[in-house]
């Protein structure tokens, strides 16, 4: 399987983009894996909760605890988008779209058929996002640019 990865840059508010990103793709049936610093998946989940008034993105945030692993299993098995700080985790059940909002290599993502990479204005953040980038290239990838800035 050949990972398909796409930078979208430009993002305004990194976290907002995310959550209109991760609305889109469960209306579209995507089951999505977020992968970022405990941090930042943190205020995600909280912004995953209060975006919109109208809208409801059900996510999970891993690792769940305390809870009974049947209520684990079933909890995996059913959100369409689940936040993980390691996205190369055994006990994710799907890998079919990573959402990687991280500034290091994630690991693991070749397993997914694709990645998404969101990129902020941050002169730092777009530093590190040339050198993953860069890595994605030396293995072979093609990557797919979305310029945020264009499409508005």
């Amino acid at each position: 399987m050949t990972t398909e990865v796409a930078f979208h840059f430009n993002a305004p508010d990194k976290l907002a983009y995310a959550c209109r990103l991760l609305r889109k793709a469960v209306a579209q049936g995507a089951r999505v894996v977020v992968s970022a610093p405990a941090d930042t998946l943190a205020k995600l989940d909280v912004m995953l909760w209060t975006f919109s008034q109208t809208d409801f993105v059900a996510h999970v945030r891993l690792p769940m605890r305390p809870a009974p692993q049947a209520s684990v299993d079933v909890a995996l098995a059913m959100s369409p988008v689940l936040l993980a700080d390691d996205a190369a985790a055994p006990d994710l059940p799907h890998r079919e779209v990573l959402l990687h909002l991280g500034s290091d290599m994630p690991q693991g993502y070749a397993d997914y058929a694709r990645v998404i990479e969101v990129v902020s204005l941050d002169e730092q953040d777009r530093q590190q996002a040339r050198q993953r980038w860069k890595r994605y290239t030396e293995q072979g990838h093609t990557i797919v640019r979305h310029d945020l800035q264009l499409a508005s």
